[in-house]
């Protein structure tokens, strides 16, 4: 793995925190989460059009840049230190992936281009609250998380030559204001269960949940009849589609694993802005006339955090290497260094800012809610870590495996 970034890398880079530090403020971002979108759709166009961020890694066939997992990484680190609510996580890092993945030629002319402009987002639906082990990080996701059996999760049936989908879907970010849902669904009942995907635009009631964080918008999707199109080629004419459910199983483990990268980068993105207001800030709060940061116990606390935010920093990167490089998948174990390194460093900075640090008006809660919430949605870190071990084998039969 080269560490060094690219001209164009580093571009991205400082492009995204100069725009970011004149129109994403915190006061900017407590305005944009109570709007209807949950994100301020002016700041999304300039991101989608000018900066084209959608398209980053997407294929320039479709529109796209032709980048890989490292430049979206890059992005999002960018994103999270600001805490900037957008779609850019639900469209172009779960959903565009899957389409470019399984769905057919027309449909990826018809959805890609436009997802790359922006024009279009999209959300991934799964049902219930199984996104993590939907996306392989805490579990097999050839388990029964869409809902197994002939009932539970999301179901889909077919009629006329009409796919059906019936059920709901919880924990779907940025699902109330998307253009467009990749729902997974169940089908084939008992004797030849199945997950397939489907792609819904309409008819779904769409209710958008209050959650811990507000920058990261979770929505309810409900799912009464409503008719849906099947993700994939159907043009052999087969009324037995997607008959290859594993390998649609295998494509949104591995689009799990770039996603808990770029969750991963987001994270210590996060991480070391709050670190750096901390440490801005016990410069300049005083105690027995010296400022607190002066103190050794003080910069102990500090050291440490800043170590962690490092080891997460490296971590995340050489996940989102290996993901566009297609080795071993490590997106889970670098997304839980990360949320850990979050959750240590957010604490310490409403510890460290003392009376200040706890009310609401100051930003410091606002990156603990990052931490709690993304753990709760994407973790915990300790069945991340888990799973990990377990794909790896690490250990058999209560030993550690040599």
């Amino acid at each position: 793995m080269d560490a060094t970034f690219t001209a164009e890398q580093d571009e991205i880079r400082r492009t995204l925190r100069e725009l970011l530090l004149k129109r994403c403020g915190p006061d900017e971002v407590r305005t944009a989460v109570r709007t209807a979108d949950g994100y301020d759709p002016a700041l999304w166009a300039t991101l989608a059009q000018q900066l084209g961020l959608p398209g980053l890694a997407l294929p320039e066939a479709y529109g796209g840049v032709g980048c890989g997992t490292m430049e979206i990484a890059l992005t999002a680190e960018e994103l999270g230190r600001a805490l900037a609510p957008s779609p850019l996580l639900a469209t172009a890092v779960l959903s565009a992936p899957l389409v470019l993945a399984l769905g057919s030629r027309s449909q990826r002319a018809a959805l890609l281009p436009r997802i790359a402009t922006g024009e279009l987002t999209a959300a991934l639906a799964v049902p219930g609250a199984g996104l993590t082990t939907a996306l392989g990080l805490t579990g097999d996701n050839r388990g029964d998380w869409a809902g197994g059996g002939r009932s539970g999760g999301v179901q889909a049936r077919r009629a006329d030559g009409v796919w059906r989908l019936y059920g709901e879907a919880d924990q779907v970010l940025d699902g109330h204001s998307a253009d467009l849902l990749v729902v997974a669904a169940h089908t084939g009942g008992f004797a030849r269960s199945r997950t397939l995907f489907f792609l819904v635009r309409e008819g779904a009631t769409r209710v958008r949940r209050t959650s811990l964080d507000e920058t990261r918008s979770q929505s309810r999707i409900q799912l009464r009849d409503v008719a849906a199109e099947f993700l994939g080629d159907t043009t052999g004419g087969s009324a037995d589609v997607g008959a290859d459910v594993s390998g649609a199983l295998a494509a949104l483990a591995a689009v799990g694993d770039s996603a808990a990268a770029v969750l991963a980068a987001e994270a210590v993105g996060a991480a070391d802005r709050v670190l750096e207001r901390t440490v801005e800030y016990v410069k300049q709060r005083e105690q027995f006339g010296r400022a607190i940061g002066s103190f050794q116990a003080v910069k102990h606390r500090l050291a440490d955090l800043y170590v962690q935010v490092q080891a997460a920093r490296s971590a995340a990167y050489y996940a989102a290497w290996a993901s566009a490089e297609g080795r071993e998948r490590t997106g889970g174990l670098a997304l839980a260094q990360s949320l850990e390194a979050l959750r240590t460093t957010a604490s310490e900075a409403v510890q460290l800012h003392g009376g200040i640090g706890f009310t609401w008006e100051h930003e410091a809660h606002l990156y603990f809610k990052r931490a709690a919430g993304d753990e709760l949605l994407f973790g915990p870190v300790h069945r991340l870590r888990a799973y990990a071990a377990e794909e790896a084998r690490l250990f058999g039969g209560g030993e550690v495996a040599v």
